[in-house]
């Protein structure tokens, strides 16, 4: 079975959930597909904030992924600026064949989140090139190739289309689980524990709004 992962390295939540995916694919024989979506497109499309745009949220969410990854014995430096500008990190992951993609971008998050190394720069792609055997200048001209770039705006499309609002997402059978902190019930879909009244789902949702915030 194939699970979409949409990410975007800007997430540490999407580190956090990387580092936890070898895990589910050995014990479950699933398979997680990397999607590289641009967090920002979700964001204006659904008309939402960034929580690194709310300064509350921002201070909790980092907390919160060092309080994660203190539990997961995972050392957290954090990249050197945040909010950051994911797109030549997003692009170099398309850039990347897919079955090398996993690797890649878990290593790009893992340079960010828990080495404090900047996703921004072209030293950064090149180091995660070179420990994945990948030639690090060819992935750097590919962050400027048109097709490249394009694909990023439709991969971010596609989630959008597909009901994804946040990263890290998990797309599973139509089913989307979202955060580090839905793995667990994603793993009780996979092993069948859980199920949705799908029937009762549609009658809840086509309730009116009764309240509308000014």
């Amino acid at each position: 079975m194939k699970i979409d992962f949409y990410f975007d390295p800007i997430s540490p939540y999407a580190w956090l959930a990387s580092t936890a995916l070898p895990k589910i694919e050995q014990d479950r024989n699933v398979r997680f597909r990397f999607v590289p979506v641009l967090f920002a497109g979700l964001l204006n499309h659904h008309g939402q904030k960034g929580p690194a745009e709310v300064e509350a949220k921002r201070r909790y969410v980092i907390r919160d992924a060092m309080r994660i990854a203190s539990k997961l014995k995972i050392n957290f430096s954090g990249p050197p600026s945040h909010p950051f500008n994911p797109l030549k990190a997003l692009r170099s992951c398309l850039a990347v064949p897919e079955e090398k993609r996993a690797q890649f971008a878990s290593l790009l998050m893992k340079a960010a989140w828990e080495k404090g190394e900047d996703l921004t720069l072209d030293q950064t792609i090149l180091s995660v090139a070179r420990e994945c055997q990948l030639e690090g200048n060819f992935l750097l001209q590919q962050t400027q190739n048109p097709e490249v770039k394009k694909q990023l705006i439709e991969n971010t499309q596609q989630a959008i289309d597909q009901g994804i609002f946040g990263v890290p997402s998990f797309l599973v059978e139509g089913q989307i689980f979202w955060g580090y902190d839905r793995l667990d019930l994603l793993g009780d879909y996979l092993d069948q524990k859980i199920h949705v009244d799908e029937s009762k789902f549609d009658q809840i949702i086509a309730r009116p709004s009764s309240a509308k915030r000014e």
